[in-house]
C-alpha cells in the first residue's frame, strides 16, 4: 500500500510535466541553502530542515524541530542571493516560510557605441508558505504556494506558484526517495508578454552508508532533475561525511551542465547553530559561487 501510493505520486509528477517551449525567472533555478548547493544541489530528499520550503514542501513534515535559516550566494556575473527562512509549527500544523532575493547589477544603458548611458540593477523576489502531512507511515506529502516579483528596468511584473512534494521514508532500511513538481504558475505581463515560469521536475533518493569509522556517518543521494521547457536532464550527485554530529565535508558533481559541473563544501554544527558553506567553480572565465548560511534552532 505504501509503496503504491508513493508509486501514484511519481506517475502524477511525470504526467503533469510533460511540456515545452522557454522560462523565465532564472533565479528560480539557483540553489538555496550551502549545504545543499554543497551537495550538487540535491534538496529534493536532503532538505530536512528550514530550506525544505525551497525544495520539497513535503520534507517540512519530517522533523518538529523550529528553525530560522539566513543565506548570502555571491553568484556569478555581479548576481547576488539573499534567502530567509522559518520552520515552526501552529496548532500542531507544520509551516514553512522563505523569502528568496536575487539582485543583478550594473546592466549597462547602452543607446549607441562608446560610453554608456547608465546603468540599472535588475531585482526578482519569490515569498512562499508550505506544509505537509502524513497520510500513511513514512509517506509524507507536502504544498507550498509562492508570490513571485520581477523588476527589470521600469517593467515590473508579479505571479504565482505552487510545489507539490512527496517523500517516502525507509524504501529499504536507510533509503528514503522523494519526487517534486515546482513552478506550476503564471505571471503577469513585463512590458509586452508574459515569463513562462521554469518549472521543473525532480526525482531522489538518499541513503545513510554503514559507519565504517568510529563517530563518521556518511549520506550519498542522487537526483534527477527535469525543466520541462528544456530538452536537457540532469543527474546530481552528493556525498556528505559528518563526524561526531558535529563536523561536515561534502563534495558533488552535476551531470549535463556545459558551464560547472563540481561542489564542494564543509559545515560546522555549534551548540544550536549550523553554519555551512559552499563552492561551485565555473568555467569560461565565468568565476566561482560562494555562498554561507546559518541555521538555528529556535
Amino acid at each position: 500500500m505504501k509503496k503504491l501510493a508513493l508509486l501514484s505520486f511519481v506517475l502524477f509528477f511525470q504526467l503533469y510535466a510533460q511540456s515545452a517551449g522557454e522560462s523565465g525567472l532564472s533565479f528560480l533555478k539557483i540553489g538555496v541553502g550551502a549545504r545543499n548547493l554543497a551537495l550538487a544541489d540535491n534538496g529534493t530528499t536532503q532538505s530536512n530542515d528550514a530550506t525544505a520550503i525551497f525544495y520539497n514542501p513535503a520534507n517540512i513534515g519530517l522533523t518538529n524541530n523550529s528553525e530560522i535559516f539566513f543565506m548570502h550566494n555571491s553568484w556569478i556575473q555581479d548576481v547576488s542571493v539573499e534567502a530567509l527562512a522559518v520552520k515552526f509549527s501552529l496548532f500542531g500544523l507544520p509551516l514553512n516560510i522563505g523569502l528568496n532575493s536575487s539582485n543583478i547589477g550594473n546592466i549597462e544603458i547602452r543607446t549607441n557605441p562608446g560610453e554608456k548611458d547608465g546603468s540599472f540593477n535588475a531585482h526578482y523576489f519569490s515569498s512562499s508558505i508550505g506544509t505537509a502531512f502524513s497520510p500513511i507511515d513514512n509517506l509524507y506529502c507536502g504544498a507550498a504556494y509562492k508570490y513571485l516579483y520581477e523588476n527589470l528596468f521600469s517593467d515590473e511584473a508579479t505571479g504565482y506558484a505552487f510545489d507539490f512534494g512527496a517523500t517516502y521514508l525507509n524504501v529499504i532500511p536507510n533509503l528514503s526517495a522523494s519526487a517534486v513538481l515546482k513552478n506550476l504558475g503564471s505571471m503577469s505581463q513585463l512590458r509586452t508578454e508574459k515569463t513562462k515560469l521554469p518549472t521543473e521536475f525532480r526525482l531522489g533518493a538518499a541513503y545513510q552508508l554503514p559507519e565504517f569509522v568510529n563517530l563518521v556517518k556518511t549520506f550519498s543521494s542522487v537526483e534527477y532533475q527535469k525543466y520541462t521547457s528544456l530538452n536537457d536532464s540532469h543527474i546530481n550527485l552528493g556525498i556528505e561525511a559528518v563526524y561526531n554530529s558535529s563536523l561536515a565535508l561534502r563534495i558533488g558533481y552535476m551531470t549535463a551542465y556545459e558551464s560547472k559541473g563540481f561542489t564542494a563544501g564543509l559545515g560546522i554544527k555549534w551548540n544550536l547553530l549550523d553554519i555551512d558553506y559552499a563552492y561551485t567553480p565555473f568555467k569560461y572565465s565565468l568565476g566561482s559561487a560562494q555562498s554561507i548560511s546559518i541555521k538555528a534552532a529556535l
